[in-house]
């Protein structure tokens, strides 16, 4: 799995661009979750550790790149 860098600046295999705040942890599940803001529309949205790292066919593209 891939190191989640807080701060930086990742492009969605779609295109956009977001921006890392932090890593957190579900108050219900413990589950890992990143949350991170959209550069477009300046939205805050979380998810999964393991879906933000996870890739999304079968050429091994990935979710979310690091671009900065």
């Amino acid at each position: 799995m891939h190191e989640i860098e807080t701060g930086k600046t990742y492009r969605h295999y779609k295109g956009n661009l977001y921006k890392v705040i932090g890593l957190a942890v579900h108050s219900e599940t413990l589950e890992d979750m990143v949350v991170y803001q959209s550069l477009k529309d300046n939205k805050i949205w979380v998810r999964p550790k393991t879906m933000w790292n996870e890739t999304v066919d079968d050429k091994g593209t990935l979710r979310f790149t690091l671009i900065s």
